[in-house]
């Protein structure tokens, strides 16, 4: 029985010159899929993470949310509801920072750079205004009572007025504010981002079954 020997190295079966015509008919394509594909946002531990600025946008939403709850006097609330939403308040007015900083997409080995530095700063100018804002428009108001019961401040600047006041008086009183919301954010911010970033870990004891915690 003969044998043909003759068989050129190059000649392929036919199925492995299917095979062949399909991968070459298939990669042209394939980077025009891939490039369909949407790369999904960062995700945090509870939600979640967003941009520099959105993040500040939604730190001053929650600060204006709090100011403006405040300006309904708190006999108006029935019962119960009352200890509800003197929390609330409470949340509303110390979360802005911490929620701004946890809410910003970082590198996880960035733990604090320029922009947390400036975030806080930024932020209280930001809720600053809105509250100067509140005042002029609303009147003041004290935590847990509610409005003062003066009237917008704009119209007490105004001279025959009832509870007439000063833009002096004005921007003193808003200087406690000022101050309150300078440290209280710039503070805060860094806290949530040296927590985040691991900075609070500790290890023990030393050497091998060693602990982090």
């Amino acid at each position: 029985m003969r044998y043909n020997t003759d068989m050129s190295e190059t000649t392929l079966p036919p199925t492995t010159q299917s095979e062949a015509s399909e991968t070459s008919t298939a990669s042209p394509t394939a980077p025009a899929a891939a490039a369909h594909i949407r790369k999904k946002p960062a995700k945090g531990r509870v939600f979640r993470r967003i941009g520099y600025t959105r993040a500040i946008i939604e730190g001053v939403l929650l600060f204006a949310a709090f100011r403006l709850l405040e300006m309904v006097p708190i006999n108006v609330w029935p019962g119960a509801t009352v200890i509800g939403i003197l929390f609330l308040l409470l949340i509303l007015h110390f979360c802005p920072p911490v929620w701004a900083a946890m809410r910003v997409v970082s590198t996880k080995r960035e733990k604090m750079s320029r922009r947390f530095w400036k975030m806080g700063p930024i932020l209280a100018g930001l809720c600053l205004l809105v509250d100067m804002a509140a005042a002029l428009g609303l009147g003041q108001a004290s935590f847990p009572s509610g409005p003062d019961g003066n009237g917008p401040a704009l119209l007490r600047f105004l001279p025959g007025a009832a509870h007439s006041l000063s833009v002096g008086s004005f921007l003193v009183g808003e200087l406690g504010t000022a101050a309150f919301l300078f440290v209280y954010f710039t503070i805060a911010v860094i806290c949530t981002r040296l927590a985040n970033g691991g900075f609070l870990r500790f290890t023990m004891p030393s050497g091998n079954g060693r602990v982090t915690l």
